[in-house]
């Protein structure tokens, strides 16, 4: 495997909980990315397994901390399962063994979900609140 997709599948875990911890809350182009996000998911868990056996479980246990994090309420929370279920089946039919074709495939995946989790993150630190400058008065005051 090459060192720029090692990276992207190492930062991928990372921004999944970042992104949906700050997501909770945002509007329908935020919820689309999460569903695309966990389609995304489950592909590489279908094409990851296909090459590591059943009980590789990296994938999932990734989309299962991001319904965690996530918290929706039920109907979205549900979404986001079916997406990831729907991902799995795409590419679990797709390749009937582990070849160099579904490694390409679970590269170009590893690369599509860190673009959509950057994607989240970005949106998320623009919409994030600023904090509030401390009042210099009481600064100057607690420092003597």
């Amino acid at each position: 495997m090459n060192r720029p997709l090692f990276a992207a599948l190492l930062a991928l875990p990372l921004l999944v909980p970042t992104a949906a911890v700050l997501a909770q809350d945002r509007g329908p182009v935020e919820r689309q990315k999460l569903l695309d996000l966990a389609f995304t998911l489950g592909e590489s868990h279908a094409l990851r397994q296909l090459c590591e056996g059943p009980a590789d479980q990296y994938w999932r246990a990734r989309m299962v901390r991001l319904a965690e994090v996530e918290k929706a309420d039920q109907a979205f929370d549900a979404q986001l399962r079916d997406r990831f279920n729907t991902g799995f089946a795409a590419r679990q039919g797709e390749f009937p063994a582990c070849d160099e074709a579904s490694r390409r495939a679970e590269q170009d995946s590893a690369r599509h979900g860190q673009a959509l989790a950057a994607q989240l993150a970005r949106s998320m630190r623009t919409t994030a609140p600023e904090p509030a400058e401390p009042d210099s008065m009481a600064d100057g005051e607690a420092a003597r």
